[in-house]
């Protein structure tokens, strides 16, 4: 992970000892280098010298032997060579978005983007928590499971936006053990959950892997859930999370009916006061648990994707019942994705009308349900944005429609 989430610095300092272009070494050889620039680089309790060897032994076994004395000059000197100047202090300034994408190991156009929509200031911080380990996050199903996951020895610490939700170490906590008394769940994602609010039928329509899905069940327990989620293999994930779930001893029946299917062709035969569509993004919000994402993003799949997300989103709108409200979110801060496509299915359906989240972030406020101290920070316009950096937590966007 750590190789991925610095992947340009690393290439960067390999570019600038290595005779050759990065773009010119076989892969083999070039992960190695990677691999052993990012143990000299970043730990600090692995030996250089067994670094080094460690990547000269995986070159050779890679049936690359004749590129190890390469591979072993190159380590050698990026060994020998002074530490780059820390580049993730808090203190740290970046005059622009180029020496930002540098030193902070991101893709040069997505942090102009990030610049023009938030600020410097804030793209930094986003970059910066980008590189950063994030917490692992639960929501507790039940308040007494938290006596029970104590007592098996995991530490839990309040959560930071939500009354329910607890941060936990990472190394002591797992899906199957908290199975049934918790989820994992990031709190962002969680307070999108939250914002569907109260219904007795509910859809969610890009349902896996489920959390929310449950999170809406736990919150409605006289309601009807239905699931819809086009892929097979992720549809199974959500029906393995909801037995977890219903095999706990405390654990409420939910009447919840999944559907493997398009949501434009699903076969719903009722409309329903709630629905939920967290749609396929680019999910640039969730850099630092999915670093990979931005070196394969390209600025052009935005475009396919904001189709696909219309698409989507005009099929949803049409399962709801009048007065009902339809939440849409994704974990991407692309306005392409979010704010693009809103206003263009609101322009295209006069039936339905857009409601600020203020009055529903107090509403989960005065019901005890949403604990962060400053509200108007999770708001961007009539729209909840929360932001890596400033808020802890991944990158969510979310617009309430609600249908006249």
């Amino acid at each position: 992970m750590g190789v991925v989430r610095w992947r340009s610095a690393l290439d960067e300092e390999i570019t600038q000892t290595s005779s050759q272009a990065v773009s010119k070494l076989d892969l083999e050889v070039l992960t190695a280098l990677r691999l052993a620039l990012y143990q000299l680089r970043k730990l600090d309790r692995i030996p250089a010298r067994a670094a080094i060897h460690e990547s000269v032994e995986l070159v050779k076994r890679a049936r690359k032997r004749s590129a190890a004395p390469f591979v072993n000059a190159v380590l050698r000197k990026l060994a020998a060579a002074p530490l780059p100047h820390p580049s993730t202090s808090t203190e740290e300034s970046f005059a622009s978005p180029e020496s930002l994408a540098r030193a902070l190991a991101h893709p040069l156009w997505l942090v102009e983007r990030w610049v023009r929509a938030y600020g410097l200031a804030a793209a930094h911080q986003i970059c910066q928590y980008d590189q950063s380990v994030p917490a692992t996050a639960i929501r507790l199903r039940d308040p007494a499971a938290e006596n029970d996951l104590r007592a098996e020895g995991i530490d839990l610490a309040p959560g930071a936006l939500l009354a329910s939700a607890r941060r936990v170490s990472t190394a002591n906590i797992s899906p199957a053990r908290a199975a049934g008394q918790a989820v994992i769940q990031d709190e962002a994602s969680q307070l999108v959950a939250a914002l569907v609010g109260r219904g007795s039928r509910i859809l969610d329509g890009c349902a896996a892997p489920g959390g929310k899905t449950l999170a809406m069940a736990d919150s409605n327990p006289d309601a009807t859930i239905t699931a819809v989620e086009l892929h097979p293999h992720r549809a199974r994930l959500l029906q393995k999370l909801l037995r977890s779930a219903a095999a706990s001893p405390a654990a409420r029946p939910h009447n919840i009916q999944i559907i493997t299917a398009d949501l434009q062709t699903a076969p719903l035969h009722a409309t329903f006061d709630r629905v939920l569509v967290d749609v396929p993004c680019s999910g640039t919000g969730t850099l630092a648990r999915n670093p990979e994402i931005k070196w394969r993003l390209q600025p052009e799949d935005l475009e396919d994707l904001r189709a696909r997300q219309l698409a989507i989103l005009r099929s949803a709108l049409t399962q709801v019942a009048p007065g009902g409200r339809l939440i849409y979110s994704t974990c991407s801060l692309e306005k392409a994705e979010n704010e693009n496509v809103v206003e263009e299915a609101l322009k295209q359906n006069s039936s339905f009308r857009l409601l600020d989240v203020r009055p529903e972030l107090d509403r989960l406020e005065a019901e005890g349900v949403l604990t962060w101290p400053d509200l108007a920070s999770l708001t961007r316009g009539p729209f909840l944005r929360t932001l890596p950096g400033i808020h802890p937590c991944d990158g969510f966007f979310a617009a309430i429609f609600e249908k006249l």
